[in-house]
């Protein structure tokens, strides 16, 4: 690869927000059919660098050549003209249009009488969504799509782009293992055409598998590069944080206590079922008090629906089968009655469910506590201002002052206000959906020491997580689900990730893989895949 002709070549990149500087001389080089990967923090400037390669950042200083020929972007038109096209983290999709339409929003198919060919879009659609490994109906809406596949819809988008060089911000952040597997699938042919790749991950098994070269960003200024096929997790993560990040993918495990949660043949029936949604469909488990339980599963195993249903943010409709919460039977009615009975949540797409994005850290972190702490119906603002400063320094979210709009902050210090929000709220039972998705490695790491901390504190934590590492790590017993159902449990202390993954897979595992075979863990029956 070293020998391939530059693609990209940007030099000197300098940008600026006001007082902050984003990026700092940045260099960075891709070469034709090579997967560079890019690291750092968030807020290191990785983003803000391929927004300005992507034509979404114009004013800055530095240099950009594609192919030898310098060029400048006014906006993102141009940069998709040169032949550059990016898959951005936070999905950019318009909901109540089809697949169709979002691939191929402002470039529509015409025929000859200049009318918009849907028929032709549709088929297009169905070719580009078959590359990236899943079979959709192109007429359906986005917004009745699962997070995951609202993700695989945006790399089918990039591909229709036919792009030179295509960036990919945290495109695994929403996909199961499988769905991992057929977009590096779908990497290598493009690897085989001469695409150039920019590939940002906090995924650290991936860097290995997909990237010929990384670089890492700090502070807004390039800090290394490395051969990525030989970089280790312990190398990254102290160029990324500038310190040693020890035992990633651990949280203090302490003693549990009584059982918390109780969920027995637990099925929801919708009045009005949902196109994608999988709800409960008979399920086992429990919480115990300070423990951490995991739910592990592919895309459409019901993870999500499970978590919403328990905070009463599901489907409306009939509770099948027993729920109790501290001995006593429980069924939310909606978040309100939730919190009230000590059931917070951490949503899985903290932008658009858990924030208001344009409003102060300070309103995002007491606008669930309000009722707390006023007198007489009236919010006191000293007791506003304790409460969230208090909240910033124990989760040490980085920002510049409580009354900046929360969007503003980098998406780990974003998930840190989400927790702390619910942590005001006095939660015996927390509810978390893929809490470390699309954060950096040092966020990370506090995160899974906060989850100590919290189970510490006797609450019990109901985890679920694209990321097998992270149950295997945080977690004290993993539950596994499919199709709706809860179809395998495993102490973590004996199974590994493959073991899991052939669970949620409804596969088995040889003995002497990396834990015990799959029958090693509890498993119900009648459980299959449907």
């Amino acid at each position: 690869m070293s020998t391939a002709p530059p693609l990209v070549e940007m030099t000197g990149v300098t940008k600026r927000y006001g007082g902050v500087l984003a990026c700092d001389g940045v260099d960075l080089t891709v070469r034709a059919g090579e997967v560079h990967a890019l690291l750092g923090e968030n807020g290191a400037g990785k983003s803000t660098l391929m927004k300005v390669l992507s034509g979404d950042v114009a004013d800055h200083s530095g240099a950009i050549s594609i192919e030898g020929r310098p060029v400048q972007f006014g906006k993102p038109a141009d940069a998709q003209h040169a032949g550059i096209a990016m898959i951005h983290q936070e999905l950019d999709l318009v909901p109540g249009l089809s697949v169709a339409e979002n691939l191929y929003l402002g470039r529509e198919l015409r025929n000859r009488f200049g009318v918009v060919d849907r028929r032709k879009m549709a088929s297009r659609t169905r070719e580009l969504l078959r590359r990236t490994g899943i079979d959709l109906d192109p007429l359906r809406p986005v917004g009745e799509l699962r997070i995951g596949e609202q993700q695989l819809v945006t790399i089918a988008r990039a591909l229709s782009l036919d792009a030179k060089v295509l960036i990919m911000d945290e495109p695994t952040s929403a996909l199961s293992s499988t769905e991992v597997e057929r977009l590096f699938a779908v990497i290598t042919e493009l690897r085989r055409g001469g695409t150039g790749i920019v590939y940002i991950s906090h995924r650290m098994d991936e860097i290995g598998q997909v990237a010929d070269r990384a670089t890492v960003l700090r502070n807004g200024r390039k800090v290394a590069e490395f051969d990525a096929r030989k970089l280790t997790a312990e190398q990254a993560a102290e160029a990324m944080v500038g310190r040693s990040v020890q035992t990633m993918f651990r949280a203090e495990r302490g003693a549990v206590g009584d059982e918390l949660l109780a969920l027995s043949g637990f099925a929801v029936r919708p009045r009005r079922p949902r196109v994608g949604r999988r709800e409960p469909d008979g399920i086992d488990l429990t919480v115990r008090s300070g423990e951490i339980v995991g739910l592990c599963g592919l895309l459409g195993s019901g993870r999500t629906e499970l978590l919403e249903s328990l905070f009463g943010a599901g489907s409306s409709g009939t509770w099948e089968g027993e729920v109790s919460l501290g001995g006593h039977p429980v069924r939310p009615r909606g978040p309100h009655r939730a919190l009230r009975a000590g059931i917070a949540f951490v949503p899985e797409d903290r932008r658009s469910s858990g924030l208001v994005l344009d409003h102060s850290v300070l309103a995002n972190t007491v606008l669930s506590v309000l009722d707390r702490l006023g007198v007489a119906g009236l919010v006191r603002r000293r007791a506003e201002v304790s409460a969230t400063e208090r909240s910033v320094r124990q989760l040490k979210v980085k920002l510049g002052r409580i009354l900046d709009p929360v969007g503003t902050l980098s998406g780990g210090n974003q998930q840190k206000v989400v927790f702390g929000r619910m942590l005001l709220t006095e939660p015996r039972l927390l509810l978390l959906d893929d809490p470390t998705r699309g954060v950096d490695i040092g966020a990370k790491s506090e995160i899974y020491q906060l989850l100590g901390e919290i189970a510490g504190r006797g609450i019990g934590v109901l985890l679920a997580s694209s990321e097998l590492p992270e149950l295997v790590g945080v977690c004290h017993r993993v539950v596994v689900l499919r199709a709706g159902r809860s179809v395998a449990e495993f102490d973590t202390t004996e199974v590994g990730e493959a073991e899991l993954l052939a669970a949620a897979m409804g596969e088995s595992v040889a003995a002497g893989g990396s834990g015990p075979a799959v029958g090693t863990g509890r498993q119900s029956t009648g459980g299959g895949a449907r």
